[in-house]
């Protein structure tokens, strides 16, 4: 058989041997679940106790990255061709895995399959490293580009860095044409046996950066570059790091992004935070012109958890020469002045503007995994922020669907102390509003202008109209911009 056919067959064993994400969850349980995302095994080995069907098998196989005797891979898969492809490996007269092949369901948007990628080098705390061209599996950050990236009909779509090739299985879904670049061959390869396992058709191009697609523009780009800042002179692996110094490479993903007109730009990813500078400032200024973004900053790490974090990463901690490698991260830190690292997500709009409006925001707070949509209407609420009080006034305004009020006060008092609005989309915003305002908001469902609105609101509170709307259009304008108010028409001309 040829490749395809070998890719096709192990689709077929993978099915019925019921590999997929409920029936591997089924078998190792939730306690098997939640320790593997600690990179512990023990839960589900206990759990597969006993078992010799085939999705055990491919369970140890895969997932635990145990050895398994001949002939229960020899009934569950084709092993010999496998072996040809590269997939698996012969030893002591049984097999091991020579590649991670992982169930992978994502009910947002119906994507369902697998992802090929190298197994995880420090499962049970194994004191090994990862090779520099390690190919990185599903990791939070895939997931939360993922859940970042809309999910609109486009026509041309980029996976910039594109690893084991997950969201490529997501654009497939809904672009025309799917490039994947990266500049790591194996990643290629991987990435090439998660479409091939999957049956989709992707345009994959070896190299850097945006080289493989000069000359070419996109609709929509996603990427989760290599963005860990980290000093020269060690082995790098390729999925994290580059010889970008600090956050260069992020800025040239982003000043660099070949959107087509109205194309969109989805990262995941870190920039320092240095000595006399705002981070927002920074950041803020990668922005070219004729774009728009917004700028959201889910973490910040001090340089010390920071540089803790990756060089576990790296399967580094523990290991000779670990307190040496430490403090070259810290001298390296130290000579650029950062002294912490943000962590987040840039969201860019080729709009057209002659000049960038840009909006940085921190938020830790926790997100609705619906956060797309959202995140595009911060950019496109970047517009409305700058229409006239008279337009304003005019348009016909709707409050955020899924919006729900709570009420608190003190039993048996005819009216609440608070009344706060609740957003239960995207960034699941919060805000508390007094009766004025809330009496606008309740009203604002694309019916009336929202000058009627407050003089109908003046009036049954037998206020002043005009000092009514000079107290509600600034924080309404706020609102505007974060995304609670969208216009149902265009208003009065500016």
């Amino acid at each position: 058989m040829n490749d395809e056919q070998d890719m096709r067959r192990l689709r077929d064993d993978l099915v019925r041997a019921d590999y997929l994400v409920d029936g591997v969850l089924a078998a190792i349980g939730e306690a098997g679940q939640r320790a593997l995302a600690r990179n512990h095994s023990v839960a589900a080995e206990r759990a597969l106790a006993g078992r010799e069907d085939a999705l055990a098998t491919l369970i140890r196989l895969f997932v635990l990255q145990e050895w398994q005797p001949a002939a229960a891979v020899s009934r569950a898969l084709d092993a010999a061709a496998l072996v040809r492809l590269g997939v698996l490996a012969p030893e002591r007269g049984g097999f091991r895995a020579v590649v991670d092949i992982r169930p992978y369901a994502d009910e947002t948007d119906g994507t369902a399959g697998w992802v090929v990628s190298d197994h995880t080098a420090t499962l049970d705390t194994r004191p090994a490293a990862p090779a520099p061209d390690h190919v990185l599996g599903l990791s939070p950050a895939s997931q939360t580009l993922a859940q970042i990236t809309p999910r609109r009909r486009v026509g041309r779509a980029l996976d910039l860095g594109t690893g084991s090739g997950i969201q490529s299985l997501h654009l497939a879904r809904h672009a025309g044409h799917v490039v994947a670049t990266d500049i790591n061959p194996r990643a290629l390869e991987l990435a090439g046996w998660t479409f091939a396992l999957n049956d989709v058709a992707i345009d994959q191009r070896l190299g850097s950066l945006y080289e493989p697609v000069a000359g070419e523009s996109f609709d929509l780009i996603a990427t989760n570059p290599p963005f860990v800042i980290s000093p020269g002179g060690g082995p790098r692996l390729t999925y994290r790091e580059t010889d970008y110094p600090a956050d260069g490479f992020m800025r040239a993903v982003v000043q660099g992004a070949p959107l087509a007109p109205g194309g969109s730009l989805h990262v995941v990813g870190n920039w320092a935070h240095t000595a006399g500078t705002p981070w927002e400032e920074s950041v803020t200024a990668w922005v070219p012109p004729g774009c728009d973004a917004y700028v959201l900053q889910r973490e910040v790490l001090d340089v010390y958890e920071y540089t803790e974090v990756w060089l576990a990463d790296a399967g580094l901690a523990g290991r000779p020469g670990y307190r040496e490698t430490y403090d070259r991260w810290l001298a390296y830190f130290d000579g650029l002045g950062i002294e912490a690292i943000g962590m987040g997500w840039i969201t860019m709009v080729a709009s057209g503007s002659p000049r960038p409006r840009v909006v940085a925001e921190h938020w830790p707070h926790p997100v609705n995994q619906l956060v797309a949509d959202d995140l595009m209407a911060h950019v496109a609420a970047l517009d409305l922020t700058s229409w006239s009080t008279k337009r304003v006034l005019a348009a016909n305004w709707y409050l955020a669907p899924g919006t729900m009020q709570e009420t608190t006060g003190v039993p048996g008092e005819p009216d609440p102390a608070h009344v706060v609005l609740r957003r239960t989309d995207g960034l699941q915003r919060a805000i508390e509003v007094d009766p004025g305002l809330g009496g606008v908001l309740g009203a604002c469902d694309g019916e009336l202008p929202l000058g009627v609105i407050i003089d109908a609101v003046a009036d049954l509170a037998g206020v002043d109209r005009a000092g009514l709307a000079a107290e509600i259009l600034p924080e309404f304008r706020r609102l505007v911009a974060t995304t609670w108010l969208t216009p149902g028409n265009a208003g009065a001309a500016a």
